[in-house]
């Protein structure tokens, strides 16, 4: 299953000190096949924690990885590293930016972690890392087993009706139209 990240953003009214009523907008991340899928997941995880809440904005977002620390951190942060290729033909060096997305405590923490991941080699440039207002990452954890209980889904063998066996009716009668 091709997935993609979609970032999902929602507005809702909360009471603040002194009874305010402040309007508030959240961002989160969702692991989707599609729009449609994204826009689903979002009200059905959100739908839980919030009585009543607009889904405004569904962006999907260009990751190639998403690193998520063992330890929860408190910000997201979006990295941009461009990996250098030689390019044999022309004989310069060409550089290729790709986007991933990490939790850390600070950009610091961020850069630390994100060149350890990338390992020793020296063939990238970690040129940008930026705190995003995504508030969590939500992975695709359903397995194949649990999407097909879900929807109205049948076995082939179910859908496909065997042949029926004739009736004795049927018998007598094509033996009739033989004998004629």
């Amino acid at each position: 299953m091709n997935t993609s990240w979609f970032q999902v953003k929602i507005k809702f009214q909360q009471v603040a000190e002194g009874d305010k009523v402040i309007n508030v907008t959240e961002a989160y991340l969702f692991d989707a096949v599609s729009y449609t899928d994204a826009e689903t997941r979002g009200y059905q995880y959100l739908a839980n924690g919030r009585q009543d809440f607009q889904l405004f904005s569904i962006t999907k977002m260009k990751l190639v990885e998403v690193f998520t620390q063992e330890v929860e951190e408190d910000f997201w942060f979006k990295c941009r590293v461009q990996y250098i290729i030689f390019d044999e033909k022309t004989k310069t060096e060409k550089k290729t930016a790709v986007m991933m997305l990490m939790n850390a405590k600070d950009i610091k923490h961020a850069y630390e972690s994100l060149k350890e991941r990338l390992g020793t080699v020296e063939d990238y440039i970690i040129s940008d890392i930026n705190v995003t207002k995504i508030l969590e990452v939500i992975p695709y954890e359903q397995t194949p087993e649990q999407i097909l209980s879900q929807g109205n889904f049948k076995p082939m063998n179910e859908v496909v009706a065997a042949e029926p066996e004739p009736s004795d009716a049927a018998l007598a009668a094509v033996e009739e139209n033989l004998e004629e």
